[in-house]
């Protein structure tokens, strides 16, 4: 992935995607910041790895930041928010029953190599990402970290396989990347686990074979996989608590310029609303917005007119995917509503379909 050198940390320009909204339209591009991982001595607990002001303003133009911090602690102070999460999921194979009735479709399933398998699943995932909120478009750099696979990368499970569905003529419909990890506890007993590195699929029929065919794989009980929080895989089974999970915060996101940032995005239904926005770190932000939203005519101007709501930078960071709720931040006592009803309007309008999801986990913004 292309990216230039700013201090000890790299910044990565993501491609044109899809941000929230029941029709979200094309977001202007993001530029991603890394894990923001300090390369020299040890910093004091609680400093920042680099003057995020520089960081911020070396952003080229683009109206958000985005990154996956490793100390959360820290960046809600600069103005970045927790947008999207990821569900940590660990099924018990034995109790993954599906529910009577459950659509499987007449495609198969085939597990193919490297080779056959990656021009398949690029257009399967190019296919998901265009209606999808959080899933960045993978240049050939990207595809070639996602689908690294040298022995020292495996911690100990098998190589990576290609779990390939296909229609009976031919056109691929969904793929999962897994692994499988032998184990045993102190007891003896099984703990070996398949562990799925990615799971994409553009209907429901394809979605349910492919987790049947995973529920399937021989002698290895348990099934990990790190899913949106709004997957519907408990909901196919007969007993939903065999899937657990554990939900995780992944990307953060940073609005460095408020107005350009807001008129980028779609919103799910009409909305007029004046916002008060405060940002001491980016202090160009301060002040009233006016967002005027009626499907794809998008409009955030200036104002003097009374406000709406009252709210910082970093909640509209967080807000902004469409996962954390404005109604949510709110309830914290982080967002307040100075016009009855505005809300309700505002957390229905930035809500999308589902909830925004970055499928590399940990791993923003290799892939």
């Amino acid at each position: 992935m292309p990216g230039t050198r700013h201090g000890r940390l790299r910044v990565y320009r993501i491609s044109p995607g899809r941000t929230a909204g029941a029709d979200v339209g094309d977001l202007l591009r993001r530029t991603g910041i890394g894990r923001l991982r300090r390369t020299g001595p040890r910093r004091p607990r609680g400093a920042p790895v680099q003057r995020p002001d520089r960081l911020i303003r070396s952003c080229g133009g683009e109206p958000i930041a985005v990154l996956r911090p490793s100390e959360a602690a820290i960046y809600g102070r600069f103005g970045y928010g927790p947008a999207t999460h990821g569900a940590q999921l660990r099924c018990e194979k034995r109790s993954m029953i599906f529910r009577p009735g459950t659509e499987f479709g007449d495609g198969t399933i085939r597990l193919l190599g490297h080779d056959e398998a990656r021009p398949l699943i690029e257009k399967v995932y190019d296919q998901v990402r265009t209606g999808a909120v959080g899933r960045p478009d993978r240049p050939d750099g990207s595809w070639d970290s996602r689908l690294f696979d040298e022995p020292q990368a495996r911690e100990g499970a098998t190589a990576l396989r290609f779990a390939v569905h296909q229609e009976p003529g031919g056109h691929v419909t969904a793929y999962a990347l897994y692994r499988t990890r032998s184990a045993v506890d102190v007891f003896g007993d099984n703990k070996s686990t398949v562990q799925v590195m990615e799971f994409v699929t553009t209907c429901h029929q394809a979605y349910a074979a492919l987790w049947r065919f995973l529920a399937g794989i021989d002698l290895v009980p348990w099934i990990e996989y790190e899913a949106a929080v709004d997957e519907p895989l408990p909901y196919l089974l007969t007993d939903p608590r065999a899937v657990r999970s554990t939900q995780v915060d992944r990307l953060w996101v940073r609005l460095v310029d408020v107005d350009r940032a807001l008129a980028g995005r779609r919103y799910a239904t009409p909305l007029d609303l004046v916002l008060d926005v405060e940002d001491s770190f980016c202090p160009w932000n301060t002040g009233r917005y006016r967002l005027q939203a009626d499907g794809d005519e998008v409009t955030c101007r200036r104002t003097q007119d009374p406000a709406d709501l009252r709210l910082t930078a970093t909640e509209l960071g967080a807000a902004f995917l469409g996962g954390t709720t404005l109604a949510s931040l709110a309830a914290a006592g982080r967002v307040s509503e100075l016009q009855p009803g505005a809300l309700a309007r505002a957390t229905s309008a930035f809500r999308g379909e589902r909830e925004p999801f970055y499928p590399g986990g940990w791993a923003f913004p290799a892939y």
